[in-house]
């Protein structure tokens, strides 16, 4: 995502480099292939005109210290105002209520059923929420279906009523089903249209006025550039909603969505859905957008990924084990396991600064760590347990039974063997050998 914009960003900011100093014809220069740059990215044309003028204005207005370089100030003056214009802070869902009611809104098509899930499960793996998801779509094919099915994956109960074609009267069923079992949020997924008609826009501000939310998001495609920000715009008018989701930000989208939004609605982002898997869902961070649009990174967003699959006893556990020497094939599964359950794996490089681009023309598949997995349950027990075991005809049936090479069975036991080393060496304080050069 932003790939692009980071790209001619970075681009743009090389016309200050060796620039002694900040001047308005140097700066004119940058700002106007910045502009550019926001507008192939489909960003909103008053919108990246306001932007580009308000950070000339800054950057004129500043006296440049020695030891800063004039393309560095830059850098930061478009990161502070890339910030303000996403709307410069996080903003939290409201959870007040009991139950708290959540109303869905947006087009056919953009990911509505989907987020409903995340959402669902959001709330109730980080939050201790019990939630109850409510089939609102009354008119698609196959749509109470798909909630049900999202419903199954992430264990959360689905509200439907069969036959029922009115959703005013099926949500505030929903509400006193939930009150009568005790879940204490309520997920209403509407029904959407191909199109903005004033049908389906009578039938949500019903809804509306019926269970009276307490907070309504709208869920936008953020591969549709202008035109979601412009159907943002219309159902603002309509509903006057809380916030906005913004879905398939890890596809081949520009971001213009994500930059102009803000803008024209004056509405916050609330979520971005990063992935098809029910956990690839985020909190929107402006900063922390800006950060990765300009190339730096999101070491925060990072470290929350992985305090999220963090267990401190076993993290207690495996210390002992590495103490003593006792690191095994078990606990190196245990511990890829880990690494797979937060995330795509280019996305998670991308968040270490100057490794997105690093990143951008490797094909690193999700299931990168398929093969390894394959080789270690191709063992026996006793093989994981004791490596030493580990001898050529070993190697040879491990390589058989988990559809590899002993090429590959071999280069596996020997980031093993580097791995457990090198933890040994952390947790003992000793310092790792540098080999002298001959």
């Amino acid at each position: 995502m932003f790939e692009n914009l980071s790209e001619r960003l970075e681009r743009s900011f090389k016309l200050l480099k060796g620039q002694g100093r900040i001047t308005e014809i140097n700066v004119a220069e940058t700002l106007k292939d910045v502009r550019r740059a926001l507008l192939d990215a489909d960003v909103n044309f008053k919108i990246a005109k306001q932007f580009t003028e308000e950070v000339k204005e800054e950057a004129l207005g500043q006296k440049i210290l020695t030891a800063v370089k004039p393309s560095e100030m830059m850098v930061k003056i478009v990161h502070d105002h890339l910030t303000r214009l996403m709307g410069g802070e996080n903003v939290a869902i409201n959870l007040k209520g009991n139950p708290t009611v959540i109303l869905i809104a947006g087009l056919q098509g953009s990911g509505k059923t989907t987020f409903s899930g995340k959402l669902a499960n959001h709330l109730k793996s980080k939050q201790g929420k019990q939630p109850l998801l409510v089939a609102g779509d009354v008119y698609r094919p196959a749509a109470i279906n798909q909630l049900k099915v999202v419903g199954e994956q992430v264990n959360v109960p689905v509200y439907t009523e069969e036959g029922n074609m009115n959703p005013v009267k099926i949500a505030k069923a929903a509400i006193k089903e939930a009150k009568l079992k005790g879940y204490n949020t309520v997920i209403v997924d509407t029904a959407g249209r191909l199109a903005i008609d004033e049908e389906m826009m009578k039938e949500i501000a019903a809804i509306k006025d019926a269970v009276t939310p307490h907070e309504i998001l709208f869920v936008v495609d953020s591969m549709t550039g202008q035109d979601a920000v412009n159907t943002a715009k219309e159902f603002n008018e309509r509903l006057d909603y809380d916030g906005v989701v913004l879905t398939k930000l890890d596809g081949d989208t520009r971001g213009g969505a994500a930059l102009s939004i803000r803008s024209v609605v004056d509405k916050p982002i609330k979520y971005v859905g990063t992935g098809e898997k029910m956990d690839a869902l985020d909190a929107f961070h402006p900063n922390r957008m800006a950060d990765r649009i300009l190339g730096m990174g999101d070491i925060v967003s990072l470290v929350e990924k992985a305090q999220e699959q963090y267990d401190q006893d076993e993290a207690r556990k495996l210390q002992k084990k590495i103490a003593k020497n006792q690191f095994d094939f078990d606990d190196f599964k245990s511990q890829i396991q880990q690494i797979k359950k937060m995330g795509n794996i280019k996305d998670l490089a991308s968040m270490i600064p100057g490794m997105g681009k690093a990143m951008k023309d490797l094909d690193v598949d999700d299931d990168a760590f398929k093969g390894l997995e394959a080789i270690i349950n191709s063992m026996t027990p006793d093989e994981r347990s004791n490596p030493t075991l580990l001898n050529g005809s070993r190697r040879k049936r491990i390589a058989d039974g988990s559809g590899t090479t002993v090429p590959e069975v071999n280069r596996l036991v020997k980031q093993f063997d580097e791995t457990r080393k090198m933890m040994k060496m952390m947790t003992s304080g000793k310092k790792m050998q540098v080999p002298k050069m001959r």
